[in-house]
C-alpha cells in the first residue's frame, strides 16, 4: 500500500525538513515512479498543442509557461497527479474549416473559464454532481477512454499532419522500419506492457503471488516506463533531424496581453465555447472527481466546486496573454495515474520541466517537438484511454451497464460528450419510471382530489 501523506519528497529526507514541504507533494512512491507519472499525459498534450502551435500560430513558449503554473498549483492543491490539458474541442474547431484566430481562441477559452467559475463559486456544480446517476457518469468516462484508444491506434498505425489537426490521419499507413516506424511503436507498446503490466498498484499486482514472481513484478513497477519512452522519443527528435540545433532560439517568448474584440468574443463564444462547456463540466469536473475518489480511495473526494473554480480562474489568466486554454481531465489524471503518478508532487515535476523549457527555448521548442516520433505519443495515449475505460469496470448490475453503454455508445457516434450525456439521464429516468407502482399512484391521486372536494 501506499505511504501516508507524511512521507518525504526524497527518500532519506531528513526529518526537519519535513515541515517545509506541503503534504500534498510529498512522494507516496518514489522519485522515479512520480517522473514517470509527470509524462504520462503527454500523449495527449503535445499533438494538440504542437498542431495548434504549427496550424494557428499559438505561442508555444508562453502556454509553457502559463501551463507549468497550472500544473504546480494544481499539485499543491489537490494532492494528485491532476492533469492540465487543453480544451479539446476548442482545440479542434480552431483546427477545423473555422480557423479560429489566437484572439477568438482566447475569447472561448475566458467565456468557458467564466461560466465554470460561476458553476463552481454558486454550488451550482456540486449539486449537479450530487445528482447525477453513476452509470451516466461511467458512460462519460468510458467514451472519453475508447476516443482516446481510436486516436491512439491511429498515431500508431498512419502518418499524421499536426499542421491541419491534432488528429489528422492520412490514407498512408505508417512504415514499418525507421525512426518513427510500426516497430519503434511496437516495441515501445511491448516495453511498457512488460514493465508495467496491467496497470495494477504494488500491493495488488502481487495479490496472491508466490515470492519470486512479487519479486520480479515489484522490480517492474519500479521501472519509469513511460518516461524511458518519452526520453527516447526526444533523443530521437535530434536523429531524425539534427538541422534543429540551428532552428533553436534560447530565451523565453515575450509576454503580452492579446487583444480581444468583442467580435472575437462572440464567434469564439458561439463556434468554440457552446461544444467546449458540456465537455468540460462533465469530463473536467465530474468525471476527474468521480475517477478520483476511485484510483484515491484513502484521500477526501475531491470538491466539484474546487475543480471548477480551478479551471475558471487559470484560463482567466493566462487566455489573457495567448496561452491555451486548458481544463483538467479524467484521461489525463488516468493516464498520469497508470504510469507511477500518485501524489502532487508528479505535476510538480511535469511543471517543472515545462518551465525550463518554456523559459530556455520558447516559442522555438516546436522545431523539436515537430520531430518527436508519433507512433510513440500513440502507445502513450492508448495506455491512458485504456486506463480511463476500465473506471466503468465496477457497474453492480445490468440495468447499470445498460445506461452506461447505451450513452458511450451515443457519445462516440454522435462524437458528443452533450449528446450522450442526455441520452444516459433519459434512459435512467425511463427505467426508474418502470419501478412505479402505477395502481398505487393512481389512487394517491384520487385520494387527493378527494380530499380538497367539498
Amino acid at each position: 500500500m501506499a505511504s501516508s501523506a507524511g512521507d518525504p519528497l526524497l527518500p532519506g529526507e531528513p526529518p526537519h525538513r519535513r515541515r517545509f514541504l506541503p503534504p500534498s507533494i510529498r512522494l507516496k512512491t518514489s522519485v522515479w515512479s512520480e517522473l514517470g507519472g509527470a509524462v504520462g499525459d503527454l500523449g495527449t498534450y503535445i499533438p494538440i498543442v504542437l498542431a495548434l502551435s504549427l496550424a494557428s500560430h499559438l505561442d508555444l513558449g508562453t502556454t509553457l509557461i502559463f501551463t507549468a503554473l497550472y500544473n504546480f498549483a494544481s499539485g499543491v492543491l489537490f494532492g494528485i497527479p491532476m492533469p492540465v490539458q487543453p480544451m479539446k474541442s476548442i482545440a479542434a474547431v480552431a483546427l477545423s474549416s473555422a480557423h479560429l484566430t489566437v484572439p477568438q481562441i482566447m475569447g472561448a477559452g475566458i467565456a468557458v473559464a467564466a461560466i465554470l467559475l460561476f458553476l463552481g463559486a454558486t454550488g451550482l456544480m456540486t449539486r449537479l454532481y450530487r445528482v447525477l446517476p453513476l452509470p451516466v457518469v461511467r458512460g462519460v468516462q468510458l467514451s472519453q477512454g475508447l476516443s482516446f484508444a481510436f486516436t491512439a491506434v491511429k498515431y500508431i498505425r498512419y502518418d499524421q499532419d499536426f499542421s491541419r489537426s491534432s488528429s489528422a490521419s492520412t490514407s498512408v499507413e505508417r512504415p514499418l522500419l525507421g525512426l518513427d516506424g510500426l516497430l519503434l511503436a511496437l516495441a515501445a507498446l511491448l516495453f511498457i506492457l512488460l514493465a508495467t503490466g496491467a496497470g495494477d498498484d504494488d500491493d495488488s499486482a502481487i495479490n496472491g503471488a508466490d515470492g519470486r514472481a512479487a519479486t520480479r513484478r515489484r522490480s517492474c513497477g519500479r521501472v519509469p516506463a513511460a518516461l524511458i519512452v518519452f526520453a527516447l522519443g526526444l533523443v530521437l527528435c535530434f536523429v531524425r533531424d539534427p538541422s534543429i540545433f540551428r532552428g533553436l532560439r534560447f530565451g523565453p517568448a515575450p509576454l503580452g496581453l492579446v487583444k480581444i474584440t468583442w467580435e472575437d468574443f462572440k464567434i469564439g463564444f458561439w463556434q468554440a465555447a457552446v461544444p467546449q462547456l458540456p465537455l468540460s463540466v462533465l469530463n473536467s469536473v465530474i468525471a476527474v472527481c468521480k475517477l478520483s475518489s476511485d484510483l484515491f480511495p484513502e484521500q477526501a473526494e475531491l470538491s466539484p466546486a474546487r475543480v471548477s473554480v480551478s479551471v475558471g480562474l487559470m484560463n482567466l489568466v493566462g487566455c489573457w496573454f495567448g496561452a491555451m486554454p486548458c481544463c483538467h481531465g479524467a484521461g489525463g489524471l488516468a493516464g498520469q495515474y497508470r504510469f507511477g503518478g500518485r501524489s502532487g508532487a508528479s505535476v510538480v515535476f511535469l511543471a517543472m520541466g515545462k518551465l525550463a523549457l518554456g523559459l530556455v527555448f520558447g516559442n522555438s521548442f516546436v522545431t523539436i517537438l515537430g520531430e518527436f516520433p508519433i507512433g510513440i505519443l500513440g502507445v502513450m495515449l492508448l495506455f491512458s484511454g485504456v486506463e480511463l475505460a476500465m473506471a466503468s469496470r465496477d457497474m453492480g448490475s445490468k440495468e447499470e451497464s445498460f445506461v452506461m453503454l447505451v450513452c458511450a455508445g451515443v457519445s462516440l457516434t454522435g462524437s458528443s460528450a452533450a449528446l450522450g450525456f442526455i441520452a444516459g439521464v433519459v434512459l435512467h429516468l425511463l427505467l426508474r419510471l418502470r419501478e412505479v407502482d402505477c395502481g398505487e399512484l393512481v389512487g394517491r391521486l384520487r385520494a387527493r382530489r378527494y380530499r380538497w372536494l367539498p
